[in-house]
């Protein structure tokens, strides 16, 4: 039972990642559920198609700058290890 109470701690520490990878995903593929959504209601394929790459283009850009700066917190840190190492 101890170790289920481990991982609920990981969980619970981590859900802010949990969210981020959420909207990420929500991002990845909003391109195609509105197009599903633009089909169900009855529209033509050209207004599906221009939707759907207006709103992808807006979700993959969203996720850029969601992107951008998690990797520039990494080489930040990256940077800062390197100039600790001592050299032998």
């Amino acid at each position: 039972m101890s170790w289920l109470k481990k991982e609920l701690g990981y969980i619970k520490d981590s859900f802010s990642q949990v969210i981020k990878g959420f909207i990420l995903f929500v991002c990845a593929t909003s391109g195609l559920g509105c197009a599903l959504l633009l089909r169900h209601l009855g529209y033509n394929g050209t207004i599906i198609a221009f939707t759907g790459i207006v709103v992808e283009a807006i979700g993959l850009f969203l996720s850029y700058l969601f992107f951008q700066k998690h990797f520039t917190l990494e080489e930040e840190d990256e940077a800062m290890q390197k100039g600790k190492k001592s050299f032998k």
